[in-house]
């Protein structure tokens, strides 16, 4: 069966797109008909050169570099989806996260979005169209005091940006929108599932029970999978979604337990 909408001839930067949801943003918008070109900050083996630019985001350079090959290979662009995110902080609380950390945090999960749309909207607010996809978190709402304070603190404020920019250019022809997902079964993830079964003394079945349970539980049963998320972001992307824009998209199994 055919897909329900297309993405034929737009063209799509898509940060961040080598593993996991990002990788499966980037096949899904390339089989539905876009011209993608992704980031990361090795390349690697199974994609071709000219669908990606190694870059460091984390830094004002990096995203520099990325719109430069943006505007060069892509030209116009339709479609942004902020992928790029993270986090290295060390467990232990507010009084592990040094000044240092706290940096790290924003300038992975904040100041990339802010940098590429500085950069690369003025031309979409020129030609009248487009569409921005900032990928937050849940965390933003349920943060873990113990491991994630900085990363949540810093896609809280990835999403009142993307709520703010929405407002200021949407009346322009350009739709901001927001996706924030739960915990999604990626090889990182799983990794971490393998490593608390083995200290739990279970299967991969109890690993990933341990980590549904310290998110307070996924009323679904499950993660998300890449593919589900990509679905998401792809009719975002869609004219099918051609009056949504200033929202965001929870996609978490049911994990945020409030309204």
């Amino acid at each position: 069966m055919s897909a329900p909408f297309t993405l034929e001839g737009r063209t799509a930067l898509i940060t961040s797109g080598t593993r996991g949801a990002g990788a499966a943003t980037v096949k899904l918008f390339r089989e539905l008909g876009a011209h993608v070109l992704t980031s990361a900050r090795t390349r690697p083996a199974e994609l071709p050169e000219e669908m990606i630019v190694t870059a460091d985001l984390s830094t004002e350079e990096g995203c520099e570099t990325l719109a430069a090959a943006a505007r060069q290979r892509l030209g116009t662009i339709d479609i942004i989806v902020h992928m790029l995110g993270g986090s290295s902080a060390p467990a232990g609380g507010f009084a592990a996260l040094t000044d240092d950390e706290w940096r790290r945090e924003l300038d992975l999960n904040l100041f990339p979005a802010v940098r590429l749309d500085r950069a690369l909207l003025p031309k979409m607010l020129r030609e009248g169209r487009g569409v921005v996809i900032h990928v937050s978190s849940i965390q933003r709402l349920l943060p873990l005091p113990q491991s994630t304070t900085a990363y949540a603190a810093a896609k809280a404020a990835l999403s009142t940006y993307s709520k703010s920019l929405s407002k200021e250019v949407s009346s322009r022809g350009v739709r901001v929108v927001r996706v924030s997902p739960g915990w999604i079964e990626t090889e990182s993830s799983l990794k971490l599932a393998h490593r608390l079964a083995q200290e739990a003394g279970t299967d991969l079945e109890g690993g990933k029970k341990i980590i549904m349970e310290a998110l307070g539980g996924i009323p679904v049963g499950r993660p998300s999978k890449p593919e589900e998320v990509a679905n998401l972001i792809a009719f975002l992307a869609s004219d099918l979604a051609a009056t949504i824009t200033g929202a965001e998209y929870i996609i978490d199994g049911g994990t945020v337990p409030t309204v």
